[in-house]
């Protein structure tokens, strides 16, 4: 019995292509808001869902910028600054929210081409077992009175 239990499951890791972890993965409400026309980044949140049973981890983010990054952002007496970070944990069956004043992604180099309510900007988001899963971030209106202050 244990014999077996073992072969199935090295078969089960060989066949958990990329294409199965991508299914454990899933993205909702990927925005990022408008940039005034001399803003030089802009940044991108979501909610990233592992709804598989092995923790996972965001390493990076390609999109057609100069630079995206990882950000946290962090406060000391009270300035807000926003940090490079390696990754992100999305441990499993939990989810992990990108927004305002936290968790984000930096579009970095907008080079006076301004993120425009009504656009799109599609990217990939790199995980270390799920591998790529594809995003495309909605650019919509900032309202100020949906953030809390």
């Amino acid at each position: 019995m244990k014999r077996t239990t073992l072969a199935a499951m090295a078969l089960f890791t060989l066949s958990a292509t990329s294409a199965f972890a991508e299914s454990v993965i899933s993205i909702t409400d990927a925005k990022a808001f408008e940039t005034a026309p001399s803003a030089l980044a802009g940044g991108g949140f979501m909610q990233i869902t592992n709804t598989g049973t092995t923790d996972d981890r965001l390493v990076s983010v390609e999109a057609d910028f100069p630079r995206v990054e990882i950000h946290t952002t962090e406060f000391t007496d009270g300035v807000a600054r926003m940090m490079h970070i390696d990754g992100i944990d999305v441990p499993a069956g939990e989810t992990v929210t990108l927004e305002p004043g936290a968790l984000h992604v930096m579009f970095m180099g907008l080079q006076g081409d301004p993120l425009e309510e009504g656009e799109t900007v599609p990217a990939t988001l790199i995980f270390e077992q799920a591998g790529e899963v594809p995003v495309v971030f909605n650019i919509v209106k900032r309202d100020m009175a949906a953030h809390n202050h």
